[in-house]
């Protein structure tokens, strides 16, 4: 028995927020003095960092689960299976459904059984329940379903990670320019073809970490709201992306009888362009080996950063050709792994 992603579906927003539409924010840092670099200093110095260039937006009618619902039916009609024959659908987020005009997250009713209704499943065996684990979220929902499967409760199971951050930034925190929305969905099932999921792994460090991404105030301490939006200390995620993450990674592939040398691509959290790169790096450092070319895809630069939305989009953007000079073929052998909040990791090596 073989448990393999057989289809995928993915949706990005209309919306484009360009680098340079952030030039008239005035940026402050977390004691509320403004920060002494001019705008494009800042813009500049954070593309250079980040390589992200522009992020997409959903529309002012759309949330979190129309997200989700789109690149879902996109999933099932790319598996060619009927919605009814469901198992599980396991929906990956952080804020829930954010209306346009609120930083306040709706998560009654789940937002699996929000994409369940939308899909117009009847099945009540299809269970719908949300997965909250930080952007490592829809790694954890194919792993959870993966074991559903081996277990004999499940047959088939949509996996989805959608997140609208956009909702959720301070306009005067710099990291405002990291976020962006998306979705992201895939089928898993059981198969008769080759490959399919070898080796996963899971952790939660939480004792000194716990809060490096957070929900707090606005760095205007003139405001007096108490809307709370996303934050986070990025030298230390940074640092602890650096320490933990390739050990993960090795730890994963450590559990099969694979080499380093079999990975053919590497589908990483898309957080910041270079502490993906210095990951990936380290990681080939743990085998005293150099990093190959063409080993890491990358979709930050257009999309930024969706969260759990990030990997199952890039993985659906490259097998439809739209990742220039990235193709993955029958066979080949992928590393899938992820770092956020709580402090969450998780990874799986998978047999395309």
């Amino acid at each position: 028995m073989n448990i393999k992603i057989t289809g995928t579906g993915s949706y990005i927003p209309k919306g484009i927020e360009r680098n340079e539409d952030f030039i008239h924010h005035q940026f402050l840092n977390e004691n509320g003095i403004q920060i002494q670099h001019t705008t494009e200093v800042i813009i500049d110095k954070f593309k250079k960092i980040t390589g992200i260039e522009e992020r997409r937006y959903a529309s002012n009618q759309q949330n979190t689960s129309d997200l989700a619902f789109l690149s879902a039916e996109k999933a099932i009609k790319d598996a060619k299976i009927d919605p009814e024959t469901l198992d599980y659908i396991i929906m990956a987020h952080n804020f829930g459904d954010v209306d346009n005009n609120s930083s306040q997250g709706d998560t009654v009713p789940s937002l699996a059984a929000r994409v369940k209704h939308k899909l117009k499943i009847k099945n009540p065996y299809c269970v719908a329940y949300d997965v909250l684990f930080g952007c490592p979220g829809w790694i954890e929902g194919i792993i959870q379903a993966q074991s559903f499967i081996k277990s004999g409760m499940a047959k088939k199971c949509l996996i989805i990670g959608a997140e609208t951050l956009s909702r959720v930034v301070d306009k005067h925190d710099r990291d405002a320019m990291i976020y962006s929305d998306g979705a992201g969905a895939s089928i898993l099932e059981i198969t008769e073809e080759s490959g399919g999921i070898i080796a996963t792994i899971s952790a939660s460090h939480t004792l000194e970490e716990s809060n490096f991404l957070y929900f707090g105030k606005t760095f205007d301490n003139t405001s007096d709201s108490d809307h709370k939006y996303i934050k986070m200390y990025g030298r230390k995620i940074y640092e602890f992306a650096l320490n933990h993450v390739p050990l993960a990674m090795k730890a994963c592939l450590d559990k099969t009888d694979f080499d380093v040398n079999n990975i053919k691509k590497i589908l990483i959290h898309q957080a910041n362009e270079k502490m993906d790169e210095a990951i990936v790096k380290r990681f080939y450092g743990l085998f005293d080996q150099e990093v190959p070319k063409n080993i890491m895809p990358m979709s930050i630069q257009k999309l930024g950063n969706s969260s759990v939305a990030t990997i199952p989009t890039l993985y659906d953007l490259i097998l439809n050709q739209k990742i220039e000079n990235h193709h993955i073929q029958r066979g080949d052998l992928l590393l899938f792994a992820s770092v956020g909040a709580g402090m969450n990791i998780n990874a799986f090596l998978y047999q395309h």
